[in-house]
């Protein structure tokens, strides 16, 4: 597990922060941390969705990858019609380039394998979820993604290989979140948490990967702006808590904060 959790450690500017991991730890904290679990995965392979219309798929194969992910969306924003979910059933050679994109076919390959293991992993949240009896519901975003979101640039291809390096980012701290945070869950959340770690920890040097590929200049500046953002949310004091927020205020408590109203 060590081996694992280095390379993402030394990536990362920050540890989480203790005062995140006592209010995570607590048993009324569990249902908050489930719900916007299921809500992270979903967005991790909507993103990735997002990154393959936005810059390689021509117009068929994006309404494809929409339809493969509409029932999960639906699991989460239309909850009244739950059914069971489909397996993510999604292939490279189903997909078609559209000519001109700036994605490469490395993005392609890496992104389908990564829309179909975090929906295999929403899946698995989904699961505990309904064995615990927790509902599935909206929740308000945090300020997490969006603030990282703000230092993209407005050109391309430095817009994407932006967000190639948040993905980056978003990935590592969630795997070093799954490693702070098993120790002090149950026995079927720790191996659970555990599993999800040893799974998604290559993911953020895909997205790395991916960024130098794409990119006409080093990178490394930029993963030192990004993560110097992604350091200071998680270890500046906010007002909600989420899977990736900062350090709770005070005054916050799982109790009390409200899903948003679907």
């Amino acid at each position: 597990m060590e081996s694992l959790l280095l390379p993402i450690r030394q990536f990362l500017c920050c540890a989480t922060p203790g005062a995140w991991i006592e209010l995570a730890r607590q048993p009324q904290s569990q249902s908050l941390i489930l719900q916007d679990h299921l809500l992270c995965e979903l967005k991790a392979a909507q993103s990735a969705a997002w990154l393959l219309r936005r810059y390689v798929l021509d117009e068929r194969s994006s309404q494809r990858l929409q339809a493969c992910l509409a029932p999960y969306s639906a699991t989460v924003y239309q909850p009244q019609r739950l059914a069971q979910l489909p397996r993510p059933e999604l292939s490279v050679s189903e997909l078609s380039r559209r000519h001109g994109g700036v994605g490469s076919e490395a993005l392609l390959e890496k992104m389908v394998r990564l829309i179909k293991e975090e929906l295999h992993h929403f899946n698995q949240v989904h699961q505990l979820m309904q064995s615990r009896g927790i509902a599935v519901q909206p929740l308000s975003a945090s300020r997490y993604a969006s603030g990282l979101l703000a230092e993209v640039r407005t050109f391309e291809p430095q817009a994407l290989v932006d967000k190639l390096i948040i993905g980056a980012y978003i990935e590592a701290r969630s795997c070093e979140r799954f490693a702070a945070l098993a120790p002090h869950l149950d026995g079927e959340l720790q191996r659970f948490y555990l599993s999800l770690l040893r799974s998604e920890a290559r993911h953020f040097e895909d997205y790395l990967v991916l960024a130098r590929q794409i990119s006409p200049e080093i990178i490394d500046p930029r993963i030192e702006v990004i993560g110097a953002r992604e350091r200071q949310l998680i270890l500046s004091a906010d007002t909600q808590f989420r899977f990736h927020s900062g350090v709770p205020t005070p005054s916050r408590s799982p109790a009390a904060v409200t899903p948003q109203s679907s």
